[in-house]
């Protein structure tokens, strides 16, 4: 069902429940491929363990070319933003690894994403995931029936804008709805003024992404079409989970536990 100028997907319970099954077939697949993001590893290794973890729980991945991508997940090292291609490149002690994640089940998608450090890194760089961490968990809590869209980008901007202002917030990639399709109306940026836009419904689904840096936030993509990278070389970090509204609040989908409290 769709309510609203802004065409938002409503889902029932029984589609939430199967966004659900993408949700945790999305988790354990990053639980894996994180197992293995260690220094000497290519990037390509990370890929090929998500597609047989993605294949071997009976899903099929979101990605795998969607617009053309070329892989099962995407890999962004240090300075990459978003929407890295896995390949040759090898993994380093002191990196940080944005590995980001969707699975389909039943027609019904799951998304998420999570840095991994590797060995010993740079406190700054420890503080970067966490923070972005933190605020994913702020806008997350934020997506509650009877609030509205922008809630939720004010809380993630506000957690940042709190821990400093030497982080960055990427603006040219937002959030956005999921359910019966990876992209879907409506997008969620990760900053804004609170208590705008569509007021958050029970049956809504949100895949929330603050992408930040550490430093200034300007990105632009590579030639491969695809690899978003921070213009001036810094480090940045991406978390994301899926999330419904429901009337009990926040359900996160791609939480292992779901994150109910």
């Amino acid at each position: 069902m769709f309510r609203g100028r802004d065409r938002i997907e409503i889902k029932t319970v029984g589609e939430i429940d199967a966004m659900r099954r993408a949700g945790l077939v999305v988790a354990r697949t990053l639980q894996r491929v994180a197992d293995i993001t260690v220094a000497g590893a290519k990037t390509a290794d990370l890929d090929s363990c998500a597609a047989d973890s993605i294949r071997d729980e009976g899903a099929e991945p979101s990605f795998l070319g969607y617009h053309g991508y070329p892989a099962h997940i995407c890999v962004s090292v240090n300075d990459e933003v978003v929407h890295g291609i896995p390949g040759d490149r090898i993994i380093r002690e002191g990196d940080l690894v944005s590995i980001d994640c969707g699975a389909i089940v039943e027609g019904w998608h799951g998304d998420a994403a999570i840095s991994v450090l590797v060995g010993e890194v740079e406190p700054e760089v420890a503080d970067l995931s966490r923070v972005t961490e933190q605020a994913l968990w702020a806008g997350l809590a934020a997506a509650r029936p009877g609030g509205r869209l922008s809630d939720i980008g004010h809380a993630v901007e506000s957690c940042i804008r709190s821990q400093g202002e030497h982080f960055g917030i990427v603006e040219e990639y937002v959030g956005h709805g999921i359910g019966s399709r990876m992209h879907m109306d409506p997008a969620v940026p990760n900053y804004g003024r609170p208590g705008r836009g569509p007021r958050l419904l029970p049956g809504m689904a949100l895949a929330i992404e603050p992408m930040v840096t550490l430093g200034p936030a300007e990105v632009h993509v590579l030639d491969d079409d695809w690899t978003v990278v921070a213009t001036h070389g810094v480090t940045a970090s991406h978390w994301e989970h899926t999330v419904a509204i429901t009337e009990d609040g926040p359900w996160v989908l791609t939480a292992l536990d779901g994150a109910r409290p």
